[in-house]
C-alpha cells in the first residue's frame, strides 16, 4: 500500500496540510479503514501539524486523546470520514462526489470553476464484498460521477483466508456494467509511476466514474507475504528486524524516519499554500464578476442559513384528521422551496413519504433521459435513491461531510426499511453529522402491510442511539415542532417518525413543546394518574384520561412526550414538573417494545409481540388500542398499585 500512499500524497491530490479544511481540496477515504496506520503515516509524512511523530506512537495506544485510534475517526485534521464497518467508506465518497458535483453545477461559471475538488476512496477486498458497496457504486455509475476514483488494494486476502474462497466474480467486469471505467496496476507493491499515471488518468476522466484496481501483496517483505494471518495479527519481532533490514533500515533502531524521507514529503505544505493561494485569488475575482452568486457561495460556505427560514414553516393547519407524513411535507416543502442547502432524497417512496416540493428537480446527470421523464441535472436538488436504503444512508452522510452546514441531506423511507439503513445511520451519529431521516408509517397503523412493515422494535433501537434524536410528533402542530428542532439540532442526526394514517389535530399541542422532549397537555391538581402520549397515539391518551374521568372521576395528567433524547436533555427539576412521578403513578400508552420507557413510567400499553395485517382501525382494536379496553386495564393496574400487589418501581405490561 506504500506506493499507493507515495503516489497519492505526493503526487496526485491537491490539499494543504497546514489548511486542513480548505473547501476545495481533494477528499480522501480510507473505506478499509482497518488499515488506518497507513493514512496516519502519510498525513504526518505530508506535514499536517497534528500528527507529528509523537502522535503516531499513541497508534494502539492506552492514550484516549490519541489522533490516532484502529479505524479513522473524522475529529482529526486531514481524516474526512470516520470509517470501519467495510464499505461504508464507499457510500461516504459517493456523497463527497455527488456535493462536488453539486455545488459545481450551482456556483461555477465559464472560466470560474470554484469547486471541482475530486474524491479519492481506497478499498480492499472486503468493501466490495459488502452489499452497501455495490449500491454506491450502482449510483456512482448512474451519475457518471467523473470525480470519484476508488483504489482497490486488491490483495486477495480476507480474514478467513484467500478471496476466491468466497468470491469468484470478475470484479472488473463487475465495475464496467456499472458503467465505470477501470485501469489496472499489477505492481502495486513498488510501481509508483505506474500508480500516479493511473491515477492521474483517471482525473481526467470525462464521464465515468473510474477504478483503478491495483495488485498488492499483504504483509509484503515478511514471513507470512500474502498469507491472511498477516492481516490482523503483530508480525513477529525477528521477521520485524530480517524486514528491516530488507529494506536497508537498521533492524534494532525503532521510531525513526530517515532524513531522506522527511525531505522527499518536504515540497508538499508549500504546494499546499500555493494551491489555496491560487484559489482565493479565483474566488476574488469571481467576486467580482458575480457578486451576487458569489455571497450565496460564501453563505453556503460558511453553513449560514436564512435568518427567516422559520417562518416558511405554516403557521397554522387545518382541523381536519392529517396523516402526519403530510403535515410532514406541509412544513418541509416551502423549506426546501426556498432553501438551496437542502438535499431531499428517497429510496423509491415519492409518492409515499411526502417530500416532493413545487420546483422540484433531480439530482441526475443532464445526459440521462427516462422513460419515465424524470430527468435532471446536478443543480438538482431531489434525489433518487432507487430502492438502495442502506447507500442512502451513507451517500448522506458524505455530503454532509462535505463541509459544515453547506448540504443539510434528509433522507426518507418507511420506518421499518430504515433497518436495511441502520449501520450508516449510526455512523452518522458516531460522526455528529448534520442528516435528517424522515421515517414515515412509523405504527401498526401502517396496518394491511403487516408485521413486515409494523416497525414494533426500531423506536428502541434509535432512542437508544447515542447522538441521533428521534422524534415522533403527534399531530402537525408537533410535525412543524419537530422540523424545527431537526434543522437547527446541528450537532448530530436526527430522525422524524411520522404516521401513514390520519390523525387528530388537537387543540392544546405545542410546537416548542417538542423541544423540550416532553411537555403538559392536559394539566390537574392533586392527580391521580399521568398518562404519556407519544406520536400517532398521543390522541389515545387523550381519550384514555376523558375516559378515567368519567367513568371513575380520577383526576388524570396528560404529557405528550416526543422525543427521549430532548426530555432527557432537561433540567431534573423540569423532568419532575412534567411527569411529577413523585405525586402518581405515570402509563405510557405506544404500540412499540416498551424498553426504555422503565426510565420514565411505571407501566405501558406497549406491545410485546409482531404486528398483524389488518386494516387500520381494526389493527389496533386486535392489540386492544381501544378507549374502554386500555381504561379498564389502567384503572385495574391502579387498584392493584394502590392495594400493594404491584409495587412502586415495579414495571408493568398492561
Amino acid at each position: 500500500m506504500v506506493a499507493i500512499g507515495v503516489a497519492l500524497w505526493k503526487y496526485v491530490m491537491k490539499y494543504n496540510p497546514k489548511q486542513h479544511d480548505w473547501f476545495n481540496r481533494d477528499r480522501f477515504v480510507l473505506s478499509n479503514g482497518h488499515t488506518c496506520l497507513f493514512q496516519y503515516c502519510f498525513l504526518h509524512f505530508s506535514g499536517y501539524p497534528a500528527f507529528d511523530f509523537e502522535q503516531l506512537k499513541t497508534y494502539h495506544s492506552e492514550k484516549p486523546e490519541s489522533l490516532c485510534p484502529g479505524h479513522p475517526e473524522r475529529e482529526a485534521d486531514g481524516v474526512e470520514v470516520t470509517t470501519g464497518p467495510l464499505g461504508q467508506g464507499i457510500g461516504n465518497a459517493v456523497g463527497l462526489a455527488m456535493a462536488t458535483k453539486h455545488l459545481g453545477a450551482q456556483y461555477n461559471k465559464d472560466g470560474f470553476d470554484v469547486v471541482n475538488n475530486h474524491t479519492w476512496c481506497m478499498i480492499g477486498d472486503a468493501c466490495l464484498q459488502e452489499g452497501l458497496g455495490q449500491e454506491a457504486i450502482s449510483l456512482a455509475g448512474q451519475w457518471k460521477l467523473n470525480n470519484l476514483t476508488v483504489i482497490y488494494d486488491n490483495n486477495q486476502i480476507t480474514c478467513d483466508g484467500s478471496v476466491d474462497m468466497t468470491n469468484s466474480e470478475d470484479i472488473n467486469a463487475r465495475f464496467r456494467a456499472a458503467n465505470w471505467d477501470v485501469i489496472d496496476v499489477f505492481d502495486g507493491c513498488f510501481d509508483v509511476n505506474g500508480i500516479v499515471e493511473a491515477l492521474k488518468k483517471a482525473r481526467r476522466s470525462q464521464d465515468k466514474p473510474t477504478l483503478v484496481n491495483v495488485r498488492t501483496i499483504i504483509g509484503v517483505g515478511s514471513a507470512v507475504a500474502g498469507k491472511a494471518v498477516s492481516h490482523g495479527v503483530p508480525f513477529k519481532p525477528d521477521d520485524v528486524q530480517q524486514m528491516k533490514k530488507a529494506w536497508g533500515f537498521d533492524p534494532d533502531q525503532t521510531f525513526v524516519i530517515p532524513e531522506a524521507v522527511r525531505n522527499f514529503f518536504s515540497d508538499i505544505p508549500a504546494r499546499g499554500e500555493k494551491h489555496v493561494q491560487e484559489w482565493d485569488e479565483l474566488v476574488a475575482s469571481y467576486t467580482r464578476a458575480h457578486p451576487k452568486l458569489a455571497a450565496e457561495f460564501k453563505s453556503r460556505r460558511d453553513g449560514v442559513l436564512p435568518a427567516e427560514w422559520e417562518s416558511f414553516i405554516p403557521s397554522s393547519f387545518l382541523s381536519d384528521k392529517t396523516p402526519s407524513r403530510k403535515s410532514s411535507g406541509e412544513c418541509i416543502q416551502p423549506i426546501a422551496d426556498k432553501l438551496p442547502t437542502i438535499m431531499i432524497g428517497t429510496a423509491d417512496l415519492s409518492p409515499s413519504v411526502n417530500l416532493l416540493y413545487p420546483t422540484k428537480v433531480a439530482f441526475q446527470h443532464p445526459s440521462l433521459k427516462t422513460e419515465c421523464n424524470i430527468n435532471g441535472t446536478y443543480s438538482g436538488r431531489y434525489i433518487h435513491y432507487g430502492i438502495r436504503e442502506h447507500a442512502m444512508a451513507a451517500i448522506s452522510n458524505g455530503l454532509a461531510a462535505f463541509a459544515p452546514g453547506t448540504i443539510l441531506p434528509i433522507t426518507s423511507t418507511f420506518l421499518m426499511f430504515y433497518l436495511y439503513a441502520a449501520p450508516a445511520v449510526r455512523m452518522g451519529a458516531l460522526q455528529s453529522l448534520h442528516v435528517i431521516h424522515v421515517a414515515t408509517h412509523d405504527s401498526i397503523g401502517a396496518g394491511e402491510d403487516g408485521p413486515t412493515h409494523q416497525p414494533i422494535e426500531l423506536a428502541a433501537l434509535f432512542r437508544a442511539m447515542p447522538n441521533l434524536t428521534y422524534i415522533r410528533p403527534g399531530d402537525a402542530e408537533e410535525v412543524a415542532g419537530a422540523w424545527t428542532v431537526a434543522i437547527k439540532r446541528n450537532t448530530g442526526p436526527n430522525m422524524i417518525s411520522v404516521s401513514r394514517h390520519g390523525l387528530p389535530q388537537l387543540k392544546t399541542t405545542k410546537r416548542d413543546g417538542v423541544a423540550k422532549g416532553a411537555y403538559v397537555l392536559e394539566d390537574a391538581e392533586k392527580p391521580d394518574l399521568t398518562l404519556l402520549g407519544v406520536g400517532a397515539e398521543l390522541s389515545m391518551a387523550v381519550d384514555v384520561a376523558n375516559a378515567l374521568r368519567e367513568a371513575h372521576g380520577l383526576k388524570v395528567r396528560v404529557v405528550s412526550f416526543p422525543s427521549h433524547r430532548l426530555f432527557e436533555e432537561q433540567s431534573r427539576q423540569y423532568q419532575r414538573e412534567t411527569l411529577k412521578k413523585h405525586e402518581a403513578p405515570v402509563v405510557v400508552i405506544e404500540p412499540y417494545a416498551p424498553l426504555g420507557w422503565e426510565r420514565w413510567a411505571d407501566a405501558g400499553v406497549c406491545m410485546k409481540t409482531f404486528g398483524h395485517s389488518l386494516t387500520n382501525e381494526f389493527v389496533y382494536k386486535h392489540f386492544g388500542y381501544e378507549t374502554g379496553s386500555m381504561a379498564s386495564r389502567v384503572w385495574k393496574w391502579l387498584g392493584e398499585r394502590k392495594s400493594g400487589e404491584v409495587l412502586p418501581g415495579e414495571w408493568s405490561d398492561l
